[in-house]
C-alpha cells in the first residue's frame, strides 16, 4: 500500500474516475478499477474508516468476488469460524435457545462455491480492502458540489480540517457514499420506498460473556431485549437496539447490563456509541449522465439478513469493468446504461428481501412473547417461519440474472429472475452468473473471470481462432472439461462467452455459425462501434 499517495496535494487533479465515499464498496470499486489499469481517486468525508462494525455478513457472492481481488484467504484469516454461521434466538441473552438457523453459505461449505462467506466486522473488512490497491486515497474531504461537462464532471471538495477548497475533474464520478449521498442529492435523484424505519444505536462494549455464548456460537443473539453480537474472534461485543428518547442522557453501560438480563450480574465497559437511522429505499435512477450511484447510495437496505452491503459490492462488480470498457475503447457509452437496466432490479428484490426478513424476525418475537404472556408455561422451542436457508436468500445472492443489451438470449426470451431467494438452481442460461464448476483441482470457472471476458468451450482449438480476431477486446480461451457439457447444454464445439462479471453474455450450443460470430457478439454486447 502506496500510502504517500493517500496525503497527495489535490489542486488541479484530473483522473478518469472519482469514487465519493470509503466505505466496502467504495473502496471494493477502487481495487477493481485499479485492476483494470484506470486512474482513480477516492474521497471520503470522514478522517478515517468507521470504528464501528456496521455491516458484519460477507456472503458467498462477495466472497467469489474477493476471491478474485487475492483477499478471500485474508478476510478469512481475520473472520470467525464457520460454526458462528448461525442466528439464536433468546428471551435474554443467558436463557437458552428458543429457536435457531443456520446461514446458508457461512457456516458450511455449499457445492455451489469454492467458497464460503464469513462472519466478520465492517471495521475488520475495510483496511484489507484499503490495502487492495495502491490508488490514490484522501479522507476528511467532502464533496459538496458537482457540474456536469460535455465530457467530465467537475467536482468542487473542501478538506474539513483546513477549508481549502479544490476542484478535480474526471470522467466519471461513483457515488458509494451512503444513504444519505451528497452526489444523490445533488443530482436531484429521488427515492422509493418506506424511506426512514427508526433510529438505532449500536453500542460496541466488552464484557466477560463467554459463560452464555462460548459453547453455543452465533453471529447474532435475537433477544426480547435488543441483538448482541459478537465482533471479533478474540473478543469485543455489540448491542443492537432502538435509540432512545434522549440518548444524550442515557446511561448506555446501564442499559447493556440490564438489556444482558438480571441474572446476569454482568457489567459492560461501554467504548463506542453511535445512532443511525435505518432505511429502507431503492434510488430512482443508478445512471445519471456521467454520474453512477452504488451501494447505500442506490439501495438503502435494512439489516436483517445481511443483504445490503454484499448488494453494493455485486454493484461495484457489474459497474466497473463496464467503466474500464468504456475508458480504454473497447465499449461504447451505451454499455454503461445497462448498469442501471441489470441491477435496479436487483435492489427492487433485495429490498423486498430484507423486509420479508424483518417481518419474519417480527414473527418470532411476536410468537414468543405471546407464549411467555399466555397463561401456561412457554416452551423450549418454537418453530420457525423459514427454512433452514437462512432467511430464504441463497437463490438471491448467486441467482441473480440479467436481461439487458450486454446479454445476448440464445432465443431472444430474458432470462428467469428468482420469484424470491429461497431456491439457487444452477443454469448456463445466458444472463446468469456462470455456475461453479471445477475445471481442474482447486480451479473453478469462477477463477477465470475477472480482468476479460472469457470463453469456455470444449473445443479451444476452433474457438482460439476466433479469439485472435476478436480484437480490441480482451479475452481469454478456457478449455471446459467434457463432463461439464450436458450441464452447460453444449455440444462439443460449442462455447460459453462469460463477462468479466462472471456473468453468461452469450452461447453458442455448437461449432460458431460464422467467422465473425464471435465479433459479432462481443460488438454487440459492448455497444462498441469497432469494425
Amino acid at each position: 500500500m502506496a500510502v504517500q499517495n493517500f496525503d497527495m496535494p489535490l489542486a488541479n487533479v484530473d483522473t478518469e474516475v472519482l469514487i465519493v465515499g470509503g466505505g466496502p464498496v467504495g473502496l471494493t470499486a477502487r481495487a477493481l478499477l485499479e485492476r483494470w489499469g484506470v486512474r482513480v481517486l477516492l474521497v471520503e468525508k470522514h478522517r478515517r474508516l468507521s470504528p464501528f462494525p456496521r455491516s458484519r455478513l460477507v456472503n458467498v457472492r462477495s466472497m467469489e468476488i474477493f476471491r478474485q481481488l487475492g483477499l478471500a484467504t485474508r478476510i478469512t484469516a481475520a473472520a470467525f469460524a464457520p460454526e458462528y454461521g448461525r442466528i439464536r434466538f433468546r428471551d435474554t441473552l443467558y436463557d437458552r435457545d428458543f429457536a435457531t438457523a443456520a446461514m446458508v453459505g457461512i457456516n458450511a461449505p455449499v457445492p455451489e462455491s469454492p467458497v464460503l462467506g464469513v462472519v466478520t466486522s465492517q471495521d475488520r473488512l475495510e483496511p484489507t480492502l484499503l490495502a487492495a490497491a495502491d490508488a490514490p486515497v484522501r479522507f476528511g474531504v467532502e464533496l459538496i458540489d458537482l457540474t456536469e461537462e460535455t465530457d467530465s464532471v467537475v467536482a468542487l471538495l473542501v478538506d474539513r480540517d483546513n477549508g481549502d477548497e479544490t476542484r478535480v475533474r474526471a470522467r466519471y464520478v461513483l457515488a458509494a457514499d451512503g444513504a444519505n449521498s451528497t452526489v444523490r442529492q445533488l443530482r436531484g435523484i429521488d427515492t422509493m420506498g418506506p424511506g426512514a424505519l427508526g433510529g438505532v444505536t449500536t453500542v460496541v462494549f466488552d464484557a466477560d460473556l463467554n459463560r452464555w455464548c462460548a459453547r453455543q456460537p452465533a453471529g447474532v443473539y435475537f433477544t426480547a431485549h435488543g441483538s448482541f453480537l459478537p465482533l471479533y474472534p478474540e473478543g469485543g461485543w455489540a448491542w443492537f437496539a432502538p435509540t432512545p428518547e434522549d440518548p444524550a442522557r442515557a446511561d448506555w453501560p446501564g442499559l447493556v447490563s440490564r438489556a444482558l438480563g438480571p441474572s446476569a450480574e454482568v457489567r459492560a465497559e461501554v467504548l463506542r456509541v453511535q445512532h443511525w437511522v435505518m432505511n429502507a429505499f431503492v434510488a430512482e435512477r443508478l445512471h445519471h449522465g456521467r454520474i453512477l450511484l452504488a451501494g447505500d447510495a442506490a439501495h438503502a437496505i435494512p439489516i436483517i439478513g445481511g443483504l445490503g452491503m454484499n448488494a453494493g459490492v455485486a454493484d461495484a462488480h457489474n459497474l466497473c469493468w463496464k467503466l474500464a470498457g468504456v475508458l480504454h475503447g473497447w465499449a461504447g457509452p451505451s454499455l454503461l446504461e445497462t448498469y442501471e437496466t441489470e441491477r435496479h432490479p436487483v435492489a427492487d428484490r433485495t429490498l423486498r428481501q430484507a423486509v420479508a426478513n424483518t417481518q419474519l424476525l417480527l414473527q418470532v418475537q411476536n410468537r414468543r412473547r405471546d407464549q411467555l404472556q399466555g397463561a401456561e408455561a412457554a416452551p423450549d422451542r418454537i418453530e420457525l417461519p423459514w427454512s433452514e436457508e437462512y432467511f430464504a436468500q441463497l437463490g438471491l445472492v448467486l441467482g441473480v440474472a440479467y436481461d439487458s443489451d450486454a446479454v445476448l438470449n440464445d432465443d431472444g426470451t430474458p432470462p428467469e429472475p428468482p420469484d424470491s431467494g429461497t431456491d439457487y438452481v444452477p443454469t448456463a442460461e445466458p444472463g446468469h452468473r456462470m455456475p461453479h464448476l471445477w475445471l481442474r483441482p482447486n480451479s473453478s470457472t469462477l477463477d477465470t473471470f475477472g480482468e476479460r471476458f472469457t470463453l469456455l468451450t470444449p473445443d479451444p482449438a476452433r474457438w482460439e481462432r476466433q479469439a485472435i480476431a476478436a480484437a480490441p477486446w480482451p479475452l481469454g480461451v478456457e478449455a471446459l472439461p467434457r463432463e461439464h457439457i450436458d450441464f452447460c447444454d453444449l455440444r462439443p464445439h460449442g462455447a460459453l462467452l462469460v463477462r468479466p462479471d462472471g456473468h453468461i453474455a452469450a452461447r453458442w450450443r455448437d461449432h460458431p455459425p460464422s467467422d465473425a460470430a464471435l465479433h459479432h457478439a462481443l460488438t454487440a454486447i459492448t455497444g462498441s462501434t469497432s469494425p
